[in-house]
């Protein structure tokens, strides 16, 4: 079902809404989007994901999970037109998963990576377990049965948050859904960040609003980004200017100035650490990868 369900560009069904439906034909690399929280779940190829220095990657063994806004560098490593890349992504519903919290256990075992526990993260990967899979599965069948959809696909929706919750990413959920832990308070201050994000940053302002201090702050919002605040400012601003060139026509002044930056020298520079050329040739090579092979 998986595989059947999943055609053509990128999808998201108006029936399931929160549900993404990706193919790709052809393997990518250095694509820089922000992540809304969310499940991804990969039924063929493999896919590569930088968030700040550190790198994950997963396939049709293991699940992506996003747990709050992050701006990322992704790469699909594994795709041909013969097989294709087949993904598909469900928001994650927060309202939800506080429900869940008070019927579920109360203690996840956190995920074991390497021989250490690491459920700091806002962004992981876990092993992908036949009853997840199953769900996904049956929630893309739903599809096929749009008369079904109304009542079945938010059960299923359900099955697939408690699944989660019960599940290695247990641990990292429960302290962003928790109202008074730090990680939620560092969500939120996240949130802030992403609705502002053109504006200068003033972190002694969020730290305040967090109640914390400073470099108490600086230290759990590293910990959940794997970016210091200004990082992942800086890579907010380069992602949208990027977009802003590609899918607008925007030069690179212009796209500059409209994400922030006041000095389109420093913009260059920026943008040539983070994308490995200026940003007139970067977007000039990436528009000429995109091109179709001639047969």
């Amino acid at each position: 079902m998986l595989e059947r369900a999943i055609d053509g560009p990128p999808q998201q069904p108006p029936e399931i809404p929160g549900l993404v439906l990706i193919r790709v034909d052809q393997p990518y690399l250095n694509i820089c989007s922000v992540y809304e929280p969310c499940v991804a779940v990969i039924a063929q190829g493999s896919k590569r994901i930088v968030l700040g220095d550190e790198t994950l990657c997963y396939g049709e063994d293991r699940y992506l999970i996003t747990s709050m806004d992050l701006p990322v560098r992704s790469a699909v490593v594994e795709a041909s037109a013969e097989r294709p890349y087949l993904g598909v992504a469900l928001r994650l519903d927060w309202r939800e998963i506080a429900s869940l919290m008070l019927e579920s256990p109360a203690s996840v075992p956190a995920p074991m990576l390497g021989g250490a526990a690491r459920d700091s993260r806002a962004m992981t990967t876990g092993a992908l377990t036949a009853p997840l899979l199953e769900a996904f599965d049956r929630l893309l069948g739903l599809l096929d049965q749009p008369e079904h959809i109304p009542a079945l696909a938010p059960l299923i929706k359900r099955e697939i948050h408690y699944r989660l919750l019960t599940g290695e990413a247990g641990a990292r959920l429960r302290q962003i859904a928790t109202v008074d832990t730090q990680s939620h308070q560092v969500a939120r201050a996240i949130a802030s960040l992403n609705a502002r994000f053109t504006e200068p940053l003033r972190v002694e302002a969020l730290a305040r609003e967090s109640g914390m201090s400073l470099s108490t702050f600086h230290h759990h919002f590293k910990t959940l980004t794997a970016m210091s605040p200004l990082q992942y400012q800086k890579q907010l601003r380069l992602t949208e200017a990027r977009r802003l060139m590609l899918s607008e026509g925007m030069d690179a002044s212009t796209s500059a100035f409209r994400v922030g930056y006041e000095s389109p020298s420093q913009f260059s520079r920026e943008y040539r650490r983070m994308f490995g050329a200026p940003p007139s040739k970067d977007i000039a090579d990436f528009r000429w990868q995109q091109e179709p092979v001639a047969a």
